[in-house]
Order: structure tokens, then sequence, then C-alpha cells
């Protein structure tokens, strides 16, 4: 009996992976940008990242710029944690640099990515696809890994020097609709933090200096969520 129910989740997230690959077809002839936002921040990050020594079973922050900007070990109160964000990056960027990651072999891995994917007009339906891919990877790689997804921030177009390329409300809306949809089927837990920093339909202002990125008080409150919900 237990080998019918994997197998069943197996196809199930065969068949979610063909829809989204259907999906994509319409647009599969379209040419569309897959390098970092900041391709020599990735470079350098990527060379420090291959300095450091191995140490496995530890928690790993995995990411773009949300998760390479907080200060995880001071704000979790522990040194052992390991950051692998990159300002910039995307989907297929953390897609190239996994197995780095894998190699870890996380007790828990926390996820966020999307967001520079949709600022370079990068199909939804594909940057999905790539969060699933990453998640499986993950599981065939390090199984007793707990994998943590969590949803993309909402962002504030009317704050100052805002990113203009980045408002793609209706894009996260809609990545994040399928991220907690498909949550049981590929055996992640999702973590709907964009809920927590809306305000008004945008990110809230007192979290962020640019309508995108947190403030020292926005990752003092994600941490505060994440163990409110005892996920840390």
């Amino acid at each position: 009996m237990p080998r019918l129910r994997t197998s069943g989740n197996r196809m199930k997230q065969l068949l979610v992976i063909m829809m989204v690959s259907v999906s994509l077809s319409a647009s599969s002839q379209a040419q569309y940008d897959t390098l970092p936002n900041l391709p020599e921040q990735y470079a350098a990050r990527r060379a420090k990242f291959k300095l450091e020594p191995i140490v496995t079973g530890k928690i790993v922050f995995a990411g773009n710029s949300f998760i390479e900007g907080g200060n995880w070990k001071k704000l979790l109160k522990d040194s052992t944690v390991i950051n692998r964000g990159i300002y910039g990056d995307n989907t297929f960027g953390l897609l190239q640099r996994l197995d780095e990651i894998i190699r870890l072999k996380p007790s828990s891995i926390f996820l966020m990515i999307g967001i520079d994917d949709l600022s370079k007009n990068i199909p939804k339906e594909r940057t999905i696809e790539n969060i699933f891919t990453i998640v499986n990877r993950i599981k065939t790689g390090s199984p007793k890994t707990k994998i943590f997804v969590q949803s993309l921030l909402p962002v504030n177009p009317s704050v100052k020097n805002f990113p203009v390329q980045f408002s793609k409300q209706s894009d996260i809306l809609e990545i994040n609709s399928q991220l907690k949809k498909y949550g049981d089927a590929f055996k992640y837990a999702y973590v709907d933090i964009y809920q927590e920093f809306i305000e008004k339909n945008d990110l809230n202002p007192q979290f962020t200096n640019d309508g995108l990125h947190l403030n020292a008080a926005g990752y003092s409150y994600w941490v505060g969520f994440l163990k409110k919900s005892g996920l840390l």
C-alpha cells in the first residue's frame, strides 16, 4: 500500500508539471532573459559560497535579495544558520546553484524566489514550474530536509524610488495561489507571509524603504511570524 501511495503522489506531481508545461506552449517561442538581474553579484556570491566549509544539518535560507538582505544569524540568534541568498537572483539562477545547497543536507530550508523572474517578464508559469523543480531536486538529493516555500511578498509602487519593473501585483498573487494549491502534491509546507505584510493591497510602508525590499523592521516581523507559526 505505501508503494501505491508514493506512486500516486509522484503521478500527481507529474500531472501538475505537465499542465504547467502545456500552459507555457503558447509562449514557448517567445524569448526572455533568464540571467540574474545582477550577474556580477551572482558570480561574487557563488565564489564566496564555494570558499565556505560544507556544514551539514543546519537551517538554510535560499533565494534572492530578500534572503541575502537578512542577517539570519542575528535575527534567529543562531550562528549556524546559512544564508544562500543572492541579490537579483531568479529561479533559473537558483536551479544552477542548487546542487551546492543540496550538499549541505539542510535540516530545513526556507525558499523565497520568483520576483526577479517577474521583473524580467519571464512567464509566471515558467517560474512556478521552476519552483516545483527546485522542490523535487531538494527532496531527491536531501530527503530528510523540511522544505518551506515562502510566498512572494507584496510590493508598494506608491513608495518613493520604487523600481517599476517589479510592479507585478497580479502575477505575484497568481504565483502565490499556485504555490499554496500544490503544496500537498509536492510535499512542501507553504508559508504565506504575503498576508502578513499587506496593507490596503500593498506592502505595508512601515516595512520598506523602496516599496520592494524589506527594512530592519520588516525582517524582525518576518522572523517573528515564522517563530509564532512554530516553523523555527
